[in-house]
């Protein structure tokens, strides 16, 4: 195959493209096929006034960011569950060790939980998961707080429809 950076572009060239593209060859197939740059076929295309179809690029490019999405996702959910694992150690039964003495001495022992140098170091581990997770997938700006308001306002409502009906008397014991 002939360099294609250090010939110079010629008539035939561009006929080719102008066939190929006739054809429906996509850019880069019609690179391939004459042995030129992508981007001298595009330049010459451009001087054409050809374009090409850049549907099944754009379509590609959707799914990708869609699969990137669900990953980060998953790994999300992932650091979550890592959390809740690591928080829950904390109050679980754990083993101690201790290397020591002059002999070098491996020494190890049951505890009811871990000491609090090492619950320390458990909730630093879940804090960053849990950042780590908040950073691939935020949580949507004030989900769902507008509907808890709303119930909580209904709520709030009945109850003083249901005062007002009993007369506005407090029970024994209870108050408004």
């Amino acid at each position: 195959m002939p360099n294609q950076y250090n010939r110079p572009i010629t008539d035939e060239d561009y006929q080719r493209i102008a066939e190929l593209h006739a054809l429906g060859m996509g850019r880069n197939a019609i690179a391939r096929e004459i042995g030129r740059a992508q981007r001298t076929v595009s330049v010459i295309a451009a001087e054409l006034g050809l374009t090409f179809d850049t549907s099944m690029t754009e379509d590609a490019t959707r799914a990708r960011i869609a699969q990137l999405a669900a990953l980060r996702a998953d790994t999300a959910l992932d650091l979550h569950l890592d959390a809740l694992k690591l928080t829950q150690s904390m109050w679980e039964p754990a083993k101690v060790f201790n290397f020591g003495g002059k002999d070098n001495t491996f020494a190890s022992r049951e505890v009811e939980e871990p000491p609090a140098a090492d619950k320390k170091a458990l909730m630093t581990a879940a804090g960053i998961a849990l950042e780590k997770s908040l950073k691939l997938v935020p949580p949507s700006d004030d989900a769902g707080a507008e509907d808890a308001r709303s119930m909580l306002g209904q709520l709030m409502r009945g109850l003083k429809a249901a005062y007002e009906e009993a007369g506005g008397e407090e029970a024994e014991g209870e108050s408004p």
